[in-house]
């Protein structure tokens, strides 16, 4: 089952309304429109992200895969009750865990978008990740060439003000300057997102960026091993 405009009409709609009782009078085109169809694309999906990590989640469930559509809203400013997007990720572990990487899928009124990387890398994996780039860490190596050679993805995430590592190669640097840390590919393409041909786009580009999560999983496991909790290294 594939995503249609009943879909983003759905998102906006139920956004728009923000209303529990609108949402449950409306939870079986919920459920047709977007719950099943991202249900459906986990599974799909399953395949190339156990190729890619097989201790990945990939129960098509919400809270296993696919996120809330309901917002919690007990640290939030923002008390709007529903979200206007809806996203599934592959990962280990719990879904909300920020230990380690993610491959996510993202939908939103206005087309959709897709990666890896945090929401929130702590302080202590960037700086993990920092040491394993300076040492010249073959799997770093590995991830910088899979990003140099290609121009889908891009890296997001919040740099320094200021440079701390002018003396590095820009391609390093581009990584070493970073605060947080994701690689993310948008698109506003409808017909591609309405069409069964999505999973399988999504398959061909979340390889080339397996070098990379897998850049970043090392990280999460070599952050574990030095136990790292200081402020910036070097």
């Amino acid at each position: 089952m594939a995503f249609s405009a009943k879909t983003l009409d759905f998102l906006f709609e139920n956004r728009l309304q923000d209303s529990r009782d609108w949402f449950l009078d409306h939870k079986d085109t919920y459920q047709a429109v977007l719950l099943e169809p991202m249900k459906d694309l986990v599974r799909s999906l399953t395949p190339v992200m156990l190729e890619i990590d097989a201790k990945v989640t990939t129960e098509p469930r919400v809270d296993k895969t696919i996120c809330r559509l309901r917002r919690d809203t007990r640290y939030s400013h923002d008390k709007s009750l529903y979200r206007d997007t809806m996203w599934l990720i592959f990962k280990r572990g719990k879904m909300h865990g920020t230990e380690v990487p993610g491959i996510y899928f993202e939908i939103t009124c206005d087309g959709f978008n897709y990666g890896c990387g945090f929401y929130h890398a702590s302080a202590a994996y960037m700086n993990t990740m920092r040491r394993l780039i300076l040492q010249g860490d073959p799997a770093f190596e590995k991830a910088k060439k899979a990003f140099l050679s290609q121009k889908l993805f891009h890296m997001e995430g919040e740099r320094y003000k200021r440079p701390h590592y002018p003396q590095r190669p820009e391609e390093e640097r581009q990584w070493l300057e970073q605060r947080g840390i994701s690689f993310v590919a948008e698109s506003s393409d409808f017909n591609l997102l309405f069409s069964d041909r999505l999973s399988q786009k999504l398959e061909k580009d979340f390889r080339v960026l397996a070098p990379i999560y897998h850049f970043l999983l090392h990280t999460s496991q070599a952050e574990q091993q030095y136990g790292l909790d200081r402020p910036e290294l070097f």
